[in-house]
């Protein structure tokens, strides 16, 4: 196993109280689109809908989130997503807003990945849907194999590039270590 590591400071102290990711946050063309596609396709479950929120005289967007001060949010929704992260999902409106998705290589990219039990049934789900899958299944690669291990990546209707992963027996990295990556099988890990 590659035991490169990247150097920090050990003295550096992290922020106080950080527990964890409380949810991810994007955002979409289509709220209603999204929405439909997270809750039927990939089961997470919608909770509330927040918004209109807009500023039409002032900078409260420009100010606290970095936008076009007449950037606006006609709606936005929060969903949760199985045992893993919320999800905070925008629609917005703005003079400047860019509406192409990035590439996984673009800088400020994201994607999601979603574990599946089963890869081949996960798979043949989304193909049933007309989900476009992106190179099938591939068996995982360096320390992210493991006996059966596999990802896939695909994309939801708007172009957002998600992924399934499976790592059954664990991933290679985690043999002889005390603490591992966060787990779906195992969550207090």
């Amino acid at each position: 196993m590659d035991e490169r590591r990247i150097r920090v400071d050990e003295h550096a102290r992290p922020v106080p109280g950080l527990r964890g990711t409380e949810h991810v946050g994007f955002t979409v063309p289509d709220l209603e689109e999204a929405i439909k596609f997270f809750v039927e396709v990939l089961g997470c479950e919608y909770f509330y809908d927040l918004g209109p929120f807009r500023d039409d005289d002032g900078t409260w967007f420009a100010d606290n989130l970095d936008t076009h001060p007449r950037a606006w949010i006609p709606r936005a929704a929060l969903l949760r997503c199985g045992h893993g992260s919320n999800f905070e999902i925008f629609e917005f409106e703005a003079p400047d807003q860019t509406r192409s998705m990035p590439r996984m290589s673009d800088w400020g990219a994201v994607h999601l990945a979603f574990y599946v039990d089963d890869m081949d049934a996960a798979l043949a789900d989304l193909e049933r849907r007309g989900i476009r899958i992106l190179g099938g299944a591939k068996d995982g690669a360096g320390v992210e194999a493991g006996d059966g291990s596999k990802f896939a990546h695909f994309l939801s209707p708007w172009g957002m590039i998600l992924e399934f992963v499976s790592f059954p027996n664990g991933k290679d990295y985690m043999a002889g270590r005390d603490r591992v990556l966060w787990h779906p099988l195992n969550p207090s890990a």
